[in-house]
Formats: C-alpha cells, structure tokens, sequence
C-alpha cells in the first residue's frame, strides 16, 4: 500500500470535488480522495461499481486509477461505459439497476482540457449524489489517510465491450448509450414523437461537444427519425471543443444565432458536460436555462 499524506483541500460537496486538472494530476492526490471514498462507501463482497465520466480531459487516465485501486479494495465488478463515458442521468440508471454505488468523473459545465477542471463525485446506491453525512465523512477520511490500496494491473481497453479482469474485480465495458435509450423509450410516447418530427417540426439540439451527443444522436435522429443534423456538435472532445459547455445564451452561440435567425427551427435546446443541466429555446424566444 502506497504511503502518502493527506490533502487539506479534499471537501466534497453534493456535487463532488472540483479542481483544476493540475491539482488531480498532483502526487496521489485522485489516490487519496478515491480511497476515501472506497472506504467510507464500505461496498459489501459482492458489490458493483459503477465507473465513467463526461470525457473530459483527464477522464481515461482517472479511471484506470480507480479501477486498480477498486480491484484492491476489494470491489467485485465494476460497470464501464465505453471509452470511458457515461452522462450523469445515464450513471444514475445503471446504478440503480445494477450498482450499489457509482464514482462519476464530472465537473459539469466547467471548462475542460489540460488546463481546464476536472472532477469526482460519489453516488450512492439510489442513484443520487452522495448525502451531506456521506461527504463529510469522505472528507474527514481524506484528511487523515497516510496510505491507500491499489493493484499492478495493466489498462483495461475501454473501446472494447465485453468482460475483462483487473486483478480479481471483473470489468464490464458496456454501451454508454443503449440501456439508458431504452428507459427513454419506457417513460415517454416515442411514436407520438416520431409522428411529430415527421410532420415537419424542425428541431436543433447543441451537445456541445459533452457528454449528451451520442445520447442525443441516437434518441433524436435514430429513433425518433429527426433529420440527420438535428443535434450539432455531436462528438464528445476532452476540451469540449474548446468551448465551455455551459448551456445558455453567452456560450451556446451557435444554437442561439440559429433560434433567433431569420429560417429559425422550432425548438432547440443545449446541455451542459455531464448532461443534468439544460437550456431551452422556442423560435426568436428563450424559455428556460434548467
């Protein structure tokens, strides 16, 4: 087990800690907080985890962390999205299908790339954030450790779905986007949707270069049969393209320009890295940053 000395500045809240990428970078310093939170979490033998992130710089290199030092403490399977992504409402789903606990890498619409933010949340078995009584106990944890576990193990390919072992810890690489689209299609009338957009209703949906972009590719163009170019900046980037992918009228200029132009669509909407935030538009009117 690696010696180390704790950090002062390791406070959680409901939405995790948040650095620059540089702190997390430091000497054991996502050591340090991830054993904190493995071991105030107290996860039982049998126990899942839930692991991925926004895609944010730094996110592939995180979890390759946690799931070595997941492995030696003793985590019997961990839950991957592909490539290491996985939107924050789609995090929640899978653990309460399947988890007791997620560590989700995020911080939301913050800026990202190597001099950018970086962050790390727990959730807890219901899906939610961490409760107060969880984070204050992850940071008392974090400011008295003087050592942490963690195995030798080499990465885990996280473009492969399938099983693959870490140690002991089984690690399943699954689809991001599938099984959270399928719960889509069991809350809300999808044909009646699909009639919709194929009435003509025009819509443009701005990903922002985050997480909601395969999400929204698959939902909005593939199965509800928008047209091809509905959602715009559709691919997930570890700087976010260079933009800040905070949904609303300053940085979503290009949605914003094209909603207020003079061939307006009929909706549009934006959200933010992880996917729990949102902004919405009519033509030539703003209704609501969420």
């Amino acid at each position: 087990m690696p010696a180390t000395t704790p950090f002062a500045d390791q406070r959680p809240g409901t939405s995790g800690l948040r650095k620059r990428v540089s702190v997390f970078r430091q000497p054991h310093y996502l050591e340090n907080f991830v054993q904190a939170i493995l071991t105030v979490a107290a996860l039982p033998p049998d126990a899942t985890l839930v692991v991925g992130g926004d895609g944010r710089f730094h996110n592939r290199e995180a979890i390759q962390v946690i799931l070595r030092m997941a492995a030696a403490n003793g985590v019997a399977r961990c839950v991957v999205g592909r490539d290491g992504l996985l939107s924050t409402p789609a995090a929640s789903h899978l653990i309460r299908r399947h988890a007791q606990g997620g560590i989700i890498l995020s911080a939301s619409h913050n800026p990202g790339g190597p001099d950018g933010d970086f962050g790390i949340k727990y959730n807890v078995a219901n899906g939610g954030p961490a409760p107060e009584s969880v984070t204050e106990a992850i940071a008392a944890t974090a400011a008295t450790l003087t050592d942490y576990a963690i195995i030798g193990a080499p990465d885990v390919d996280l473009s492969a779905i399938g099983l693959h072992r870490v140690g002991e810890m089984t690690v399943e690489v699954i689809d991001p986007v599938a099984e959270y689209a399928t719960l889509m299609a069991s809350l809300v009338d999808m044909p009646r949707i699909r009639a919709l957009f194929a009435s003509g209703f025009r819509m443009r949906f701005d990903a922002m270069h985050a997480i909601t972009g395969p999400y929204a590719v698959e939902l909005l163009e593939r199965r509800l049969g928008a047209p091809a170019g509905t959602v715009i900046n559709a691919v997930p980037r570890e700087d976010f393209g260079g933009g800040h992918p905070d949904p609303n009228l300053t940085y979503a200029t290009e949605l914003v320009d094209e909603l207020f132009g003079g061939d307006a669509p009929d909706f549009g909407a934006a959200s933010d890295g992880d996917g729990d935030r949102n902004m919405i538009l009519g033509r030539r009117f703003f209704v609501t940053p969420s």
